[in-house]
């Protein structure tokens, strides 16, 4: 497979997950996996849809709905993969709060 160049406005077709950079140069995030660093540019980047779609908790807290098969195919891992990294994220570190 050969992959082609990018011409003009051909590069703005793609959509990105957007990383906060303080996940990698803060030292309280220094443990945490680069994959698990990826999944939570990927939660991220649902929140926004949870806030188009007025998905509040009682506290007025955005909140996002993702199982862990969503998780498993966005990153294409196993359900122990993904169940590492959502307990990275949450136990580890304190970036998300899961709730069942």
């Amino acid at each position: 497979m050969t992959l082609d160049y990018f011409y003009g406005n051909q590069a703005e077709q793609f959509s990105f997950y957007r990383i906060p950079k303080v996940l990698f140069t803060d030292e309280r995030f220094r443990a945490i996996s680069t994959e698990a660093k990826v999944l939570y540019g990927i939660l991220l980047d649902r929140m926004c849809l949870s806030q188009k779609n007025g998905w509040l908790d009682d506290d007025g807290r955005v909140y996002i709905i993702f199982t862990l098969d969503e998780i498993m195919s966005s990153i294409g891992c196993a359900v122990q993969k993904a169940t590492k990294l959502l307990s990275e994220l949450d136990n580890k570190s304190g970036l998300i709060e899961r709730k069942r």
